[in-house]
This record gives structure tokens, C-alpha cells and sequence, in this order.
């Protein structure tokens, strides 16, 4: 865990202030670190400070006393318009900034940013991360990390207090790569648990029976123990949203179609996901991709 700070250290940006920037924003704050946080939507700075954080709408203010950086925005886009903010702002002299971008991007995008960065004397890790907001509230996910080691060794105290799990997987790019993979598996498990439970109910088994006998099953999985209850409850207050893994769904399918690759289970896995966000479901947690397969029951 990271030393504590004292009240005169440098702050720590978050910018979006999601469920994934709030989570981390409370492993910092648990760890002693201050923390300013940044959004493009006034709700969601509103409740960052209602939860006794400070605020920073200005990037030209929020770069000249925090030189690190977490990144939580929806997407690459979102690190790109960051990034340019502050290429708009930063002029020699000013204090070295390292980026640690904790969203799930573009992996081709992000291997040509971060050289692009170092040569403005600005850092970038990547560091998405493997595991619910819940999750990565209480310590549980795993911190995917990108970049070169020696970014990577100065800002460990700060990696320390985001995630006690943490795998270097390569150079800047292959973070991303690491989590649209273990991404693909995990989804799929969710969507195969979700069936599951469909199915088992149309031949006459609760969801509560099902859930207790995958549970005692070699058909167990990480999947059905974080979010089978959620589908037994029909309890879906969002941890991780549909919306965002149909995001991260497509750009597998895109890598995948460079590389001359069918994934057909997640041609399958993003219709599904794609009609559930059409019904209105997007905002929900991932574990109501059920409502979706429910609805695509077929009448006799």
C-alpha cells in the first residue's frame, strides 16, 4: 500500500468520474492520497465533491499541481481529447506529467500515443483493469499494466493503491490487448450463465436452484459468483454497464477482422448486447444481458 500523503502533496487527477474513476478515487483516498476529479458531465462533478473531493473543470489549472494523472473516460476518444487539452495548454518548463489511462481502449491507437508523449516529456501507462467498479473498490481486480518499466517502477505507490493485483504485460498497447482478451472470456461467461438460467427455468428449474447447482458444479465460474445472484434478485444497479462491454465487444471484433479472425460466440455476444441497449437496457449492469435473453423468447 502507498505511503500515506501529507496535506501538502501533490494531488492526484481522476478525470472521469464514472463508476470506474470513483472507485479508484476511494482506493486513492484510502490509501491517503487527495484527489481532484474532472468531468465533462457538471452532475458527476457535483457528486465527486458531494462526496468530499475536490474539483477542477479548467485542464490548465489541474496541470499546473497534479503532475499524475488517472485517466477513467469511456473510451480512446475520450484519452485523445484529454490529451489534446493538454498539448493545448502545456509549454516547456512545466512540470513532468505521466497519464496512467485506466480505460479500455484501441491497442494500435495507444502504441502510438505513448512515444508521441515521451517526447513532450509527458509519461503514459496504460493500466485498464480487470474487475467490476465493486470490485475494484475492495481491492479485488487486477491492474493490467502497459508501458516501459521504468514509468511503470516511479509510479508504483500510486499502482500499489489502485489494485494489489497487477500483471506488466508489455509495451504501451499490449495492456489493452490483455484486457479485450480476458474481456472476451468473461463476457461470454456472463452471456452463457444468463442462458443457462433461462433455459434451466423453461424446464422447470428456479434461477435460485440453478445458481446453487453451478455453484456446486465444475460449470462454476468467476461469472456466476459475482453476478448469478444479481440475475437470480433481478437487481441490476450497475457495476459495469452493458453499454460499455458492447464498446469493448466491438473493438475485439475489429482486431479480430484485421487479423483475418472469425469469433463467432462474440458476433453472437454483441447482437445480443446491441438488441439489449436498443431495449433500453445499456445503462444496467452487465448481468441483465438476461432480460435480453428472456425477451428473445420464441412463442410457440
Amino acid at each position: 500500500m502507498a505511503e500515506r500523503q501529507t496535506p501538502s502533496s501533490p494531488p492526484v487527477a481522476i478525470v472521469g468520474l464514472g463508476l470506474v474513476g470513483c472507485a479508484l478515487a476511494k482506493r486513492l483516498h484510502g490509501a491517503g492520497y487527495r484527489c481532484i476529479g474532472s468531468d465533462v458531465r457538471p452532475q458527476a462533478m457535483a457528486q465527486f465533491a458531494a462526496q468530499g473531493h475536490e474539483v477542477e473543470g479548467s485542464v490548465a489549472r489541474l496541470a499546473s499541481v497534479a503532475p499524475v494523472w488517472i485517466l477513467a473516460v469511456f473510451d480512446t476518444d475520450g484519452v485523445l481529447d484529454v490529451v489534446r487539452q493538454i498539448r493545448s495548454v502545456r509549454t516547456q518548463g512545466d512540470m513532468p506529467l505521466t497519464l496512467i489511462d485506466c480505460s479500455t481502449g484501441d491497442p494500435l491507437v495507444l502504441q502510438d500515443l505513448a512515444p508521441s508523449l515521451k517526447a513532450q516529456g509527458i509519461g503514459f501507462i496504460e493500466a485498464p483493469l480487470s474487475g467490476s467498479s465493486a470490485q475494484i473498490e475492495q481491492g479485488a481486480a487486477t491492474l493490467l499494466l502497459g508501458g516501459e518499466a521504468d514509468d511503470i517502477a516511479t509510479q508504483q505507490p500510486i499502482l500499489d493503491a489502485l489494485a494489489t493485483q497487477r500483471i506488466h504485460v508489455g509495451a504501451a498497447g499490449m495492456a489493452a490487448r490483455a484486457k479485450l482478451a480476458t474481456n472476451l472470456v468473461l463476457g461470454l461467461n456472463r452471456a452463457a450463465l444468463a442462458e443457462g438460467m433461462v433455459f434451466a427455468e423453461s424446464i422447470g428449474i428456479s434461477p435460485q436452484d440453478f445458481l446453487r447447482l453451478v455453484l456446486s458444479t465444475p460449470a462454476r465460474s468467476e461469472a456466476a459468483v459475482v453476478k448469478g445472484e444479481m440475475m437470480v434478485q433481478g437487481q441490476f444497479e450497475p457495476q459495469s454497464r452493458i453499454r460499455q462491454h458492447l464498446k469493448d465487444v466491438r473493438l475485439m471484433l475489429d482486431m479480430a477482422e484485421a487479423q483475418h479472425q472469425n469469433l463467432p460466440l462474440s458476433q453472437t455476444h454483441a447482437a445480443l448486447m446491441k438488441a439489449a441497449v436498443e431495449a433500453g437496457d445499456g445503462e444496467l449492469d452487465n448481468a441483465a444481458i438476461i432480460r435480453q435473453i428472456r425477451r428473445e423468447q420464441r412463442r410457440p
